[in-house]
């Protein structure tokens, strides 16, 4: 049985696990034997979590959620590829998740070495380069905007991910176009644990 939430109240979920984990109350729901048990014909998640892999930016925990709550795909510096959109899909089309929430965070690692190889010129070696030469786009359009804060230029990263899903699958626009998903971008600062609204595409 798909989740009965709207993306806007899948949104308000989120954002009340989020202010619980920062104010120190989390509830640590889900997580006991007989949830377990629940989940055993299937999975109805309410929210697609796409984030950084950072260690520190562990979805379930920063949310308050528990097993079966949200569907999590994560990759370093939240950079698309064929695997990630086809995760998404799935979860969009299978699953009928009402919610896809884009998560970058102050600090990452994968930004900073972008900006790094943007402004000297250096490329990293092996497969990081792949990482770098996808955030690129991002780092440019920060820097023709006059910023050139790493932070800032998270933001922004995680505002073009979020336009680059809704233009890459037709799955997901068309799922924003009739109402039934919204993508939100989120920007989330290490030291306080708050996930702040950055961008929000379709009605949350």
């Amino acid at each position: 049985m798909p989740t009965n939430l709207t993306p806007a109240l899948a949104w308000q979920r989120l954002r009340e696990g989020n202010e619980r984990f920062v104010s120190g109350e989390s509830q640590h729901p889900n997580q006991d034997a007989s949830r377990r048990s629940s989940l055993l014909e299937g999975q109805n998640p309410f929210a697609v979590i796409f984030g950084c892999a950072d260690s520190r930016l562990a979805a379930e925990i920063i949310f308050d959620l528990g097993l079966g709550d949200a569907f999590v795909v994560r990759t370093a510096g939240q950079v698309i590829d064929d695997a990630v959109l086809g995760s998404l899909e799935y979860s969009i089309s299978e699953l009928k998740v009402p919610l896809i929430a884009i998560l970058g965070h102050d600090s990452c690692g994968a930004v900073t070495a972008t900006k790094g190889a943007v402004e000297t010129g250096e490329m990293p070696p092996g497969f990081i380069r792949d990482l770098v030469e996808r955030i690129t786009p991002s780092v440019l359009t920060a820097k023709r905007n006059g910023q050139e804060d790493v932070n800032d230029m998270v933001v922004e990263h995680v505002k073009q991910t979020a336009d680059r899903l809704a233009d890459s699958s037709r799955v997901i626009s068309d799922a924003i176009e009739e109402g039934r998903v919204a993508v939100i971008g989120l920007s989330y600062k290490l030291g306080e644990g708050q996930a702040a609204l950055v961008s929000a595409i379709g009605q949350v």
